[in-house]
């Protein structure tokens, strides 16, 4: 039987401060991410999800099983995003095939800026690769691209408690200061080619 745990940060907690404390690390990803996977794992007990992938869980739960959706693609999505951050002290540049398909490195992250935003309550920001095409959404509350046939190159969490107890109802602050100083281009380039 198919049981989910804790998935390791890539980082310390205190890697991506000043920008995200480890407080909020503690809270984001030990607790809120913690309950998901609890919540998850018991819904599956006994189910035909239990002897599935995580991302089949999803593909399979969208449309049926709206508990069991929504905490295995919040489990995948805070997963993909924590892996979509990395230490503020490395340097690193965005792939250029990314800036090209926007216009620009700083016509993406206007771009992207202006659709987080524009998030009403919970949800998320994405890149996305849709066929050769690549395309910035958003997705409320758990949705995922990946049960939508689209594929995540980088996610920015725009729940409240991403950032909320560093940067209170400043999510344009929270927004810029990934942009411009967490992202992992590296992992971006990587699922460029997925």
């Amino acid at each position: 039987m198919f049981t989910l745990s804790q998935f390791p940060l890539p980082y310390a907690s205190d890697a991506l401060a000043p920008y995200i404390s480890s407080d909020t690390i503690f809270y984001h990803h030990g607790k809120h991410v913690g309950t998901y996977i609890k919540n998850l794992n018991d819904l599956i007990a006994g189910t035909a999800y239990a002897d599935m992938p995580l991302v089949d869980i999803i593909k399979t739960s969208i449309n049926r099983d709206p508990k069991v959706f929504n905490n295995a693609a919040q489990v995948y999505n805070h997963d993909f995003f924590f892996h979509c951050l990395r230490p503020a002290k490395e340097e690193m540049q965005m792939p250029a095939e990314l800036a090209a398909a926007f216009g620009g490195a700083d016509a993406l992250k206007e771009q992207f800026r202006t659709a987080a935003l524009s998030v009403f309550g919970s949800g998320w920001t994405w890149i996305v690769r849709d066929g050769d095409a690549y395309k910035i959404i958003t997705t409320a509350n758990a949705d995922t691209p990946i049960a939508h046939g689209l594929t995540p190159v980088f996610t920015l969490d725009v729940w409240e408690h991403a950032y909320y107890l560093d940067y209170q109802n400043r999510r344009a602050d929270f927004i810029d200061a990934v942009l411009d100083n967490l992202v992992n281009w590296e992992f971006v380039a990587e699922n460029m080619k997925k």
